[in-house]
Parts: structure tokens; sequence; C-alpha cells
């Protein structure tokens, strides 16, 4: 019977019973709050009387001849209660001794069971656990020396590099820093914040990573694999049109190794001419619900980064479907009549067999200036891109020139190139939007369900021109919207557009090849709730692969410049920010905000020095340079 001053148990805690009022009981827990409790809420350790909780101060921490006792109890095997266990190890039963008996039951190695009924563990169990709480305690006090060594580092890594086994206390670190954990205790061990950018710039501090290892990636959720469901080639025996007599050019970067779009031009009738675009066809074979369907759906996209490509559909189907690889390739070809001032008045679109020829930027533009059949061609297909340029200015559209760079990373080594202002690329820019306008359009005049391009424009105020203007239309774009529905493409000039010119590298793309197709065979297309089902699901992913590309293409230049401190660099002056300017550095397509020493006006040149750079945060700092 639980009497007043009786020392009792309450949630594994000791506490002293004051009064019993109304079937309840009036207790005091250490710290000195009273609590009000039922009598099948506490446990009683012994009858007392206890006066406070000095009378069991220490209790927790007496030993008395425990291991003896649990030795000479585990032989006999009998269960006891917890007065009787008192009484064999400490010889007395007290409040004192009657809670460090209860604190044994509590710990667990060497008893177990109830305050009424107490066993003794088995040896075997007893030894593991043994063994276990030694192993955890040598992991305490390492981590402890580890955490030491951790502080001393980053305020001196010079002085106190880390040991390379000190990796293994590091993981949650580099998985605050991937973006796999929202939390890490060794940051907030050492009075860090537990950002995935703290958790970097504690990882580049201490040495275990290098600006070689780039996480964002995965802070994004992408995975670093290509896709590896390989779909089937395109089926041998389907009908196509021959079109090799055409001369047809896939126009590409010298380091593109996935050609899905090549160009073919000749003359209609009349004023018109007859533009061609071929394109890559892996909706000959990948179809709606397959499983490389699902898992090109699934990415979105195919993610393009500095240090390599991560495909959305299998490194496999690059050769089956890439144009130009083999003598001959399959392709959809989207065939445009453009009328004498650059529109489109009709499409078609078959599956077709091509002679493809792959060339470069700068090989083009060179031939352009030729003499050949092929540059007649060339220079056909610039005058071309020339009416449909301004064909869209006088439409509306909002043209944006700004720098281009490519980044390679090759033997830890990271080099930036400007990507050069070709006329080929103004002609593969301009055919690939024309065929996503004739595509638009002829998917819309037959009510197929297809993933449709909109965006809407604000201008604001007077644009200037040079680098500043082109800044300040961006700023004027609201985002694309992907829609069932067509509508208008003000930033382009066009009533109808979607994107078709990429099927191997955008989903969106192969949907509308799929949708395209399936309309071609004359089978069931997917409506418009499947179509936009699947928009918001690949857009989402493909979304995340932008964002990555773009933190990822920060990171390198951060990398890029870390060895450079005081480097000078041509800048551009954009905005005035108040007490600062933001600027734009061609060379490294660069935006950044620096505090310029002297009146200055848009597109004014600047030069910059580099001071610091910091790559956990993507940041770099300039100062103005006067000389």
């Amino acid at each position: 019977m639980i009497t007043e001053n009786a020392l009792v148990v309450y949630k594994n805690k000791p506490a002293i019973v004051k009064e019993r009022v109304d079937g309840k009981f009036s207790i005091v827990i250490a710290g000195g709050e009273i609590v009000k409790v039922r009598e099948k809420d506490i446990e009683l350790i012994h009858a007392g009387p206890v006066k406070d909780f000095k009378a069991i101060e220490g209790a927790h921490l007496s030993g008395g001849a425990v291991r003896e006792a649990w030795e000479l109890l585990s032989d006999d095997g009998s269960a006891m209660t917890l007065k009787e266990l008192s009484n064999f190890i400490f010889n007395e039963y007290t409040p004192f001794s009657a809670y460090a008996a209860f604190c044994l039951l509590r710990d667990g190695l060497y008893f177990c069971g109830t305050i009424n009924e107490i066993s003794p563990r088995g040896k075997d169990d007893a030894a593991a656990e043994e063994l276990k709480r030694g192993e955890k305690l040598r992991e305490t006090e390492e981590r402890s020396l580890f955490l030491d060594r951790l502080k001393k580092c980053l305020k001196n890594p010079a002085a106190n590099p880390m040991r390379a086994d000190d990796m293994r206390f590091m993981q949650d670190v580099e998985a605050l820093s991937y973006g796999k954990s929202p939390k890490s205790r060794t940051m907030k061990d050492i009075g860090s914040g537990e950002t995935p950018e703290d958790a970097h710039s504690v990882l580049l501090k201490t040495g275990f990573w290098t600006g070689m290892i780039n996480p964002h990636p995965q802070r994004f959720g992408l995975s670093l694999n290509s896709a590896d469901i390989v779909p089937d080639p395109p089926p041998a025996d389907e009908p196509r049109r021959d079109l090799c007599r055409l001369a047809a050019f896939a126009i590409d970067s010298p380091w593109s190794d996935d050609p899905d779009d090549a160009l073919s031009i000749e003359a209609g009738e009349g004023s018109s001419t007859t533009l061609y675009v071929h394109v890559a066809d892996p909706a000959s074979s990948v179809f709606v619900n397959s499983p490389a369907e699902k898992e090109a759906r699934y990415r979105g996209a195919t993610l393009y980064l500095p240090e390599g490509i991560v495909r959305m559909l299998a490194e496999e189907s690059i050769p089956m479907f890439a144009l130009g690889l083999t003598e001959k390739s399959c392709a959809l070809t989207f065939k445009m009549t453009i009328g004498g001032n650059g529109e489109v008045t009709d499409t078609e679109i078959f599956p077709s067999v091509v002679k493809v020829r792959r060339i470069t930027y700068e090989e083009a533009d060179k031939e352009i200036d030729g003499s050949s059949a092929d540059t007649a061609a060339l220079r056909e297909l610039y005058e071309l891109a020339r009416k449909i340029f301004n064909r869209r200015i006088l439409n509306g559209a909002v043209n944006i020139e700004l720098p281009d760079i490519h980044i390679t990373i090759k033997n830890e080594k990271v080099d930036i190139d400007p990507i050069g202002d070709f006329r080929s690329s103004f002609i593969v820019k301009e055919c690939m939007i024309t065929a996503g306008e004739g595509a638009g359009t002829w998917a819309a005049s037959r009510g197929l369900a297809f993933p449709y391009i909109s965006q809407e424009v604000e201008l604001q105020g007077k644009v200037s021109g040079g680098f500043a203007g082109s800044l300040q239309l961006r700023k004027c774009m609201r985002p694309r919207v992907l829609s069932v529905k067509p509508g208008r493409h003000q930033g382009l000039g066009l009533d109808t557009y979607t994107q078709v010119t990429s099927p191997l590298r955008r989903y969106t793309d192969l949907l509308a090849h799929i949708q395209i197709r399936a309309f071609l065979r004359e089978e069931k297309t997917l409506s418009a709730d499947e179509v936009s089902a699947r928009l918001g699901y690949c857009e989402a992913a493909a979304s995340a692969a932008v964002h990555a590309e773009r933190a990822s293409e920060n990171h390198w230049k951060m990398v890029y410049l870390s060895d450079k401190k005081d480097i000078v660099l041509e800048a551009v002056a954009i905005e005035n920010k108040g007490s600062r300017w933001h600027v734009l550095i061609p060379l490294l397509a660069l935006e950044t905000q620096v505090a310029l020493q002297r009146n200055a006006a848009p597109n004014d040149d600047v030069k910059l020095i580099l001071k610091s750079v910091n790559i956990a945060k993507g940041e770099a700092v300039f100062l103005h340079s006067q000389n």
C-alpha cells in the first residue's frame, strides 16, 4: 500500500508521495514539480518515510557487489522482488538501496523484468551487451576527439589537418551537403549552421572534398546515372519516305555527340521555300507506358553537366536514333512550306530516311561563304532564317542576345571557352523555332492534345541596347506555360508554338512525337487529361534538371576562379542597384554586383578585380579596378 512520504517511480523517475486526495496521489518529482497521478501511474520503490531526494542522492551511481551478485543469481535463475534484490546486493533495504536496485533494473545490463519480478540476464546476453556498451563508449570517446580535431582544423586547416579515418564521422555532413538529409549531428555539435552550403564549406575547409565534387544535381534529387532501359530500335519494315536526295545538315557544337535534328531546303512553288527539319525518331519504338517512356517521363530531360551527361533515354539509344552516325538515318521529318515573308503556310509530317552530314557551327559558317552545292544550300538556309526572324520581330518577338560559354572538366582542371556568334547557329535556332510553330499548328488543326507552349511578355519602359537591354528584356519575360491548349508565345512572336526537335533530350518533345506517331498510324492518341497529367509530372523533373544545370555551371565557374585571385576581368555595367551595380562578365557569362567607383551608365565597359571566391556559397567578390 502506498502511503505518504513513500518513494515511488513515475515515468521511470523517482518521486515522493505527499498526500492522497479523492483517489489520486499528489507527488513531487525531482526539481520540485507537483503532479497529481493515479495509482496505476506509479510504482512503489520503498514505503519510506522519505522527506526529500537527498535520501537517494547518488544511488544511481552505487556499485556494490553487483557483478558477483549477478553471477550467483544467474546460476540459480530464480526471479525476485526489488526488496529481495536490494537486500541481496546491498545487505539492506532502505530508500537508498531500493532506488539503487531499481537503477540496476532500469540499466538492464545484468537484470531485467519488473519491480515485482526481477530476473538475472543470461551470461551470453550480458556479455554481448557489455561488449556493445564498451564499443559504444570507445566510439563516444573517439568522436569527442574527432570533434576537437575538427574544430581546430576549421580555425586553422594548415596547422591542424584532419586524419583520413575521420571521414567516417563526416557521413552526416556529406548527406547534408548533398541535400539527402535536412540535419547533421556533426554540424550541430561544432555549433555550425545546418544548411547544405554550411556543410559544403566544412567539407572543403577540412580537405575531405575538393572543388571537383559538385553536389548540386543531388541536391535537386537527380540521379547521376543515365536511364538503363534500352528501347527497341526503329522497325526495319516501317514505310519511310526516302529523302536521301536532299543535302541534310546536322549543325552542332563540336562536343555534341547526340545529334537529333538536321536541316534541308529546296525551292517551292512561286516565291515559297520548302524547309525540312529532320528529327530523331525514338517514338518509332518508344510507346506510351512502355518502360523507356515511363523512365523518360520520370526524368523529364537529359541532364547536361560540364562533368558529364545523364540521359533520359539509355546511352544505347543514341546510336539507334541520333542522326548522321550511320550512312542513312531514320527520322521524323517536318516539311514546311515557307511563304515569301517567312510565314509557315503548310506543314506535313512523316517518317523518313535521310542522309545526314554532321558539321560544326564554325565549319558551316566557312561554307556559307563558299561556292559548292552544299554551301549554296547553307546560304539559302541562312537567307530563309533571316526572313523567318524578321517576320517574328514584326510580330512582337523579343530578341535577347547574351554571351554563352562552354565548360569542360579534364584532369581535374576547369576550362571555360566562349561560344562564338555563328550565322549557322542562327540558322539552327530559327529553323527549330519554325518546326515548333509548324508542328503546333499541324496538331491544333487536327484537334490533338499536345504539349503547347505559351509565354507572356510585360515590357517595362524604354529598352536599352546591348547587354543591358537584353537583360532588361529577360526580366520582362514571364515563365512559360505548358498546356494542352495552344496559346500565343509572345516571346517568339508566334500564335502557336511547341517543341519537337529534341526528343532524345526533352520528354515533352518525345511526348509530342508519340502523339504525332499515333495519329499517323491511325491509332488512339492520348486524351487531353492524359497529356496534361504527363506534362505536370515531367515538368517538375525537367525544372529540377534546369536548376541543377544552372547551379552546376555556377559551381564550376567558382572553381575556375578559385585560384585566380587578383585577376582583372572585363565587364559591362547593366543596372544601378543603389550603392552597387549589376554587372555582366561576358568571358564567363557571369552576373554579379559590385560597387563602381565612378559614375557609370548601362553598357559601360568596366574592369573588375577578383578578391575572393566562396565555392560553397557560389559567390565571387569583385572590386572595381581603376587601372
